[in-house]
């Protein structure tokens, strides 16, 4: 039996809701959370000293399309319609599978460098099932725990065997969802194929909704349901919201993308008030930046706009048991129980940014930035530590990266 004692730090954990524990330990064994408290034993264990660190929840991004981090903040300016024409439209048909998880692998290890334990990969590059075997072996790769978002290669082109065939692949910390294009990119009828076949093979569904209208279509087609994530709704009418509220669908934000490409002001709090489960996503990195940090603090800021009690205790759980939840995995991972993996990261509080320390659960989401992770865990197994990524070869990982954006320049 594998064990870890993470000693003497600040928990902060989720559940029920977030609060922080000063002097705790946490024990780890096999991989699992076994136990959380003052003077744990240490015999036979792997000890982490966590004085001077908050002990977290692995944050969890719920909507990001990893294979574009190759093309890491090339379109800062772009709109939506830019953004698509440069990058979904112009960049992705000259991806090669070697391509695919060049940026897979580099966007999963970006995530795991900031604390980012989990990740929905919105993944729109299904050129060739090489592309797709491409991704998942980069998402495997890494040592991430990933939700693989399959999305068919473009509206209408329907790959049911295809979805069948990946469904059987995944497995270990790699799951899978079905990234549907939706009634707002597509007809009603491929969307309701795209539901049916989701729901027939046991996968959840996430889906882009942007403005009035496609939740009202999928309401009328008896398509709305717990198992739906619906990504940004930025403009989406109040009657919808409830639609989403009363269907059990949760929703994923990327509140720095939306205001950066124009797609409209981040609902955060019109989510809240209507009592839909919120989570976060980076989107593309071709963009924004890629860390939890900054998509936490422009969700408080955006949702405090709208509606002042929104608290950083809101945002904080919803970058973890939240975003869990949006993927089907709150009762895996997300907070600090017992029973659940030992998925969790250390931040470093002896720094100019969060001394002195006077509310860790305000401080993770108001101050606390990349040079704070020290040390992160995905299923028990240490992926970085001592703030550097722990990676069987990282500078063959970088060299691959180099190679597919010198490739894509050229």
């Amino acid at each position: 039996m594998s064990r870890i004692l993470i000693q003497g730090g600040v928990v902060v954990d989720t559940d029920p809701t977030p609060h922080a524990t000063p002097a705790t330990d946490l024990l780890v064994e096999d991989g699992v959370i076994a136990a959380v408290g003052p003077h744990l034993p240490a015999e036979g264990a792997e000890v982490i000293d966590a004085r001077h660190h908050l002990v977290l929840p692995g944050f969890v991004d719920t909507h990001r399309h990893t294979w574009q981090s190759v093309l890491r903040s090339t379109a800062p300016y772009a709109s939506l319609e830019e953004y698509l024409q440069a990058i979904v439209y112009g960049a992705a048909p000259r991806f090669r599978p070697e391509d695919v998880y060049a940026g897979d692998l580099a966007g999963a290890l970006e995530c795991l460098n900031s604390g980012i334990t989990t990740l929905l990969d919105w993944s729109h590059i299904q050129r060739s099932p090489e592309h797709t075997d491409a991704a998942l072996d980069a998402l495997r790769d890494s040592g991430i725990r990933a939700v693989f978002g399959y999305a068919h290669p473009a509206p209408g082109r329907h790959r049911p065997d295809e979805v069948r065939r990946v469904r059987d692949a995944v497995g270990g910390r790699v799951a899978m969802t079905l990234a549907a294009w939706g009634p707002g990119i597509e007809s009603i009828e491929d969307a309701e194929a795209d539901w049916r076949l989701a729901r027939d093979l046991g996968l959840r569904i996430s889906v882009h909704v942007n403005g009035p209208g496609p939740i009202t279509q999928l309401r009328d087609h008896g398509l709305l349901g717990p198992d739906t994530t619906y990504i940004h709704v930025n403009g989406v009418t109040d009657d919808e919201f409830k639609l989403m509220a009363d269907s059990g669908g949760t929703a994923s934000v990327s509140p720095i993308l939306e205001a950066q490409m124009r797609l409209g002001r981040p609902e955060v709090d019109r989510l809240r008030a209507f009592g839909v489960r919120t989570s976060l996503g980076a989107d593309a990195v071709t963009s924004v930046g890629g860390d939890m940090f900054g998509l936490m603090r422009a969700a408080f800021a955006f949702g405090r706009a709208g509606d002042p009690a929104i608290s950083a205790a809101d945002v904080l759980r919803m970058a973890t048991i939240d975003g869990a939840a949006a993927l089907g995995l709150d009762d895996r991972i997300g907070s600090l129980r017992p029973g659940k993996q030992a998925d969790l990261l250390l931040l470093r509080t002896d720094t100019p940014n969060l001394v002195p320390l006077r509310d860790p659960i305000t401080a993770v989401v108001t101050a606390a930035d990349l040079s704070n992770v020290d040390t992160v865990l995905v299923a028990g197994e240490v992926v970085k530590r001592a703030g550097r990524l722990v990676h069987t070869d990282l500078r063959c990982a970088f060299d691959l990266v180099e190679r597919t954006a010198t490739y894509l320049a050229g």
